[in-house]
């Protein structure tokens, strides 16, 4: 698991650890802390294989976050279609796509000025 040294430390570590319990893949960790007018300071993405897989990810980030730390993400988006999950905790979004979807948004080409942290999950 990756050591964050900032205030949102916990989050993004259940975050990840909820990803990696059901197997979630393509892990990237978008850091926009250091860039102005920005939504939030993280962005969280990852694939699911399915639509099974995309709401099993987004439920055991969901159910993961609540259990450890009490917290409830201030909304989701997408949970009836299963193609693109957001979970917004408020200064940490996970985004958790199908790989059609996430190559079709290609949100990290977007966001190009984020420092990019690759996460490599647990087999």
């Amino acid at each position: 698991m990756i050591k964050f040294k900032s205030e949102e430390t916990n989050l993004i570590n259940e975050i990840i650890f909820g990803i990696e319990d059901v197997k979630g893949i393509e892990l990237n960790i978008m850091d926009l802390s250091k860039i102005s007018n920005t939504v939030c300071k993280f962005f969280i993405l990852c694939t699911g294989t399915s639509n099974t897989h995309v709401a099993a990810i987004a439920n055991s980030v969901r159910k993961n976050v609540s259990k450890k730390l009490k917290e409830k993400p201030f909304s989701m988006e997408g949970i009836e279609n299963q193609e693109w999950v957001l979970i917004d905790y408020v200064d940490v979004v996970v985004h958790i796509f199908q790989s059609e979807i996430r190559e079709f948004y290609d949100i990290e080409n977007l966001w190009g000025d984020a420092k990019f942290i690759n996460v490599e999950l647990k087999a």
